[in-house]
């Protein structure tokens, strides 16, 4: 049996507004620094998160979403958006950005780091975690 737990940290929070999404971002990188087995799984205004084209020149923030991006750098691999979370908001996967990583054990292949699941699935992603942290 491996020593790695298996981490989920659950984004529920819209990305502005609050602090939850990018402290939720920057534990994630800091968790992967030091080789946690690390997932992100966005439900309900955590969707926005990962959607297109943020604008914040409005609210006078940094728009930190194109950090995402990074995370396959990190060994960081699995972002989990919940289907039911997105049609609630009238998104679909296309409103999502591209996510991708690079498969060292599929010749450096690229793939999307991006899976949308169902409510179902997301409850069965989280039961097989070692620790679930919610923002």
């Amino acid at each position: 049996m491996s020593d790695v737990k298996k981490f989920l940290y659950v984004n529920r929070k819209a990305p502005y507004g609050t602090i939850y999404a990018l402290e939720s971002l920057e534990v994630v990188l800091i968790g992967a620094a030091f080789e946690q087995d690390v997932a992100l799984a966005f439900l309900d205004d955590g969707v926005f998160q990962l959607t297109k084209s943020q604008e914040t020149d409005g609210i006078g923030v940094k728009n930190f979403s194109p950090t995402f991006r990074a995370l396959g750098d990190y060994d960081v691999t699995r972002l989990y958006v919940e289907r039911e979370s997105l049609e609630e908001r009238g998104l679909t996967e296309d409103d999502l950005q591209e996510i991708m990583y690079e498969d060292e054990d599929d010749d450096w292949a690229e793939k999307p780091s991006i899976r949308v699941i169902s409510r179902a699935e997301m409850a069965d992603v989280m039961a097989e975690q070692d620790v679930i942290l919610s923002f």
